[in-house]
């Protein structure tokens, strides 16, 4: 650990990481690397199983179930939104410094913000609080399917470490995704707004079981958009590491005068 981060009375930063893949997943265990480059003081609260597409949902009809792993390392039976509520009102002694939610196995760009349970993770870590940050390791962007870990390991601890020393102002979180290409050929940081896919690509798969009865999958076509500048997409897709400020109030205050004057609300 070359340059831990310490809080304002010289104490180790307490993070918390969580993801939505699951307690299991290669991307957590990136994430604790990058956590361990800023921090000696890390616990892990992870869905046990996977949950992506989850979003902020919350088990209100089931029982959560704990299960202890080792010290400092706990797998939830439950949602992302579920573990960091855990974590940090039934495991944690004292209440996490930062939150990171990842790594992502793909990417969590436009529109996949609001499917997404790493995001939602965040969310919940910054509804609660405390500085948030999710990240992603997208794939499949060049056609190939290999997803590039070392990128996230080369360029994570530093980002980390910028982004925890920025005062963004309650209600924000920062959604980070790595592109896909070697981590020499990262092409910068850029500061990104959240862009719009320019087509649907979510699919539905129909197969038939075995009594020849119909099911699905819900799946995504990995077909390449052309974004905008200045978005997330378009980001990633040229090579640069996206750094997307998220706001947790998604009130549209463009369209408040025209509802005003539509239903006739008074001031």
């Amino acid at each position: 650990m070359t340059d831990a981060l310490t809080t304002g009375d010289g104490r180790p930063l307490r993070i918390l990481l969580t993801n939505d893949d699951g307690i299991h997943a290669p991307g957590l265990a990136v994430l604790e690397r990058i956590a361990k480059e800023l921090s000696g003081d890390i616990w892990i609260v992870a869905p046990e199983h996977e949950q992506s597409g989850a979003s902020h949902s919350l088990s209100l009809a089931n029982p959560l179930r704990l299960r202890k792993l080792d010290e400092r390392r706990f797998a939830v039976l439950g949602t992302p939104t579920d573990s960091v509520l855990m974590a940090v009102r039934q495991v944690m002694p004292e209440p996490p410094d930062l939150v990171l939610s990842g790594v992502n196995r793909g990417q969590n760009l436009a529109d996949d913000v609001t499917y997404s349970g790493t995001i939602a993770a965040a969310m919940e870590g910054c509804a609660l609080g405390f500085k948030s940050i999710a990240l992603s390791q997208s794939y499949g962007v060049l056609g190939g399917r290999t997803l590039r870990w070392e990128v996230g390991k080369a360029h994570g601890p530093e980002l980390v470490r910028a982004l925890y020393r920025l005062d963004l102002g309650p209600g924000v979180l920062v959604n980070v995704n790595f592109p896909d290409c070697a981590p020499e050929d990262v092409a910068g940081i850029e500061i990104t707004r959240q862009g719009k896919r320019d087509q649907n690509l979510l699919r539905i798969e129909e197969r038939i079981d075995t009594r020849q009865r119909p099911y699905y999958w819900l799946g995504f076509l990995r077909e390449r958009s052309d974004p905008a500048e200045g978005t997330d997409l378009r980001a990633v897709y040229e090579g640069r590491i996206s750094v997307t400020p998220l706001h947790m109030n998604l009130t549209q205050l463009e369209a408040m005068e025209a509802l005003r004057d539509a239903v006739g609300s008074g001031d």
